[in-house]
């Protein structure tokens, strides 16, 4: 069990043994989650995305960088960066890149890419980061985490999964060189790697994905677990609304994991205040398909040796989707 310094009024650890970790559980599917989620990403699909792709804002670590704007459902109108090969060559590699739950205000530590030759989408899901503000709905995450929970239909975790989706069309229409099955890698950390794995089961474009420190994973165990993250938000609006249980099993991330067949490397921490480890290792535990562990020390906190921790993390993803897309495209 690892053990850091901290002035948090709980265990980060919560108490669990790497062995106890591997054994978490995650909650059987409610009655039509499966239906509820293909229909979701039908309607997805079925949007116009209209992408337009901005000046070129910075070239570094191999690929050219520009703004770019999409529709997603609901005719909501959403920003994020465009990465594209530097030399201009076509791309044999595409990713769509999700962000945690403090919003994404440039393409930062994402760029460089995990493949060369590779492009990539950066989107800002509705309500987070710079280019993803929208009207009434929260900017932060305590806020936004509860926005729309009082129905599975209106949630707002809903809606910023199909923006990734949305994300993963725009990038098709401009880089039509991925267009087709099994094209696309999925990247995503925290509120991205939840939505990761909500969003990964359904659709077919995608080849491999990783997660780092996954949230959203067996609500009803995180529901009892006090954190520093948008979690506790959760926990209090479940103290005087119980009912919410019944709308959180659809946005399960653990119970989607079940439905995950592509390869997944999912890097989850021993140690994190902010998305409790039972729930990053249950989203690991209930994949259905080929899947890969990466043990962190930590997550969502500093410690000496982050650094290290870090670039391993970098290494192990790139020799990952390496393997993966490769694969596919023949590269």
């Amino acid at each position: 069990m690892t053990s850091f310094v901290h002035d948090f009024p709980f265990d980060p650890a919560y108490g669990r043994t790497l062995d106890e970790l591997e054994a978490v559980p995650a909650p059987p599917a409610p009655d039509g989650f499966e239906d509820f989620w293909r229909a979701r990403y039908a309607a997805a699909r079925a949007v116009a995305t209209d992408p337009e792709m901005g000046p070129l804002e910075d070239e570094r670590d191999g690929v050219r960088i520009h703004g770019v704007t999409y529709t997603s459902v609901g005719g909501v109108r959403l920003g994020g960066w465009l990465a594209l090969p530097a030399a201009g060559e076509p791309a044999r590699h595409g990713f769509v890149i999700g962000h945690g739950y403090g919003g994404r205000e440039g393409p930062g530590p994402d760029v460089p890419l995990p493949l060369p030759s590779a492009a990539a989408i950066l989107p800002c899901v509705r309500g987070m980061g710079a280019r993803g503000l929208v009207a009434g709905i929260p900017d932060v995450s305590s806020g936004h985490v509860l926005h729309g929970i009082e129905s599975r239909d209106t949630y707002v975790i809903g809606d910023c999964v199909a923006d990734l989706w949305c994300a993963a069309s725009a990038l098709g229409e401009l880089v039509p060189e991925l267009v087709g099955p099994g094209r696309l890698g999925y990247l995503g950390e925290s509120f991205g790697g939840g939505l990761g794995a909500l969003a990964l089961p359904w659709d077919e474009r995608f080849a491999a994905g990783q997660l780092t420190v996954p949230t959203f994973g067996n609500h009803p165990l995180r529901l009892t677990l006090p954190c520093a993250g948008s979690g506790e938000a959760v926990r209090g609006y479940h103290r005087e609304h119980p009912e919410v249980v019944e709308v959180l099993r659809y946005f399960d991330a653990a119970t989607a994991a079940g439905f995950v067949e592509l390869p997944t490397l999912v890097a989850a921490a021993l140690f994190d205040p902010s998305v409790p480890p039972p729930g990053q290792f249950a989203v690991h535990n209930a994949l259905a398909g080929e899947r890969e562990l990466l043990v962190l020390p930590a997550g969502h906190f500093e410690y000496e040796g982050l650094e290290r921790d870090v670039a391993g993390l970098v290494a192990a993803r790139r020799e990952f989707f390496g393997k993966r897309l490769s694969r596919r495209t023949g590269a």
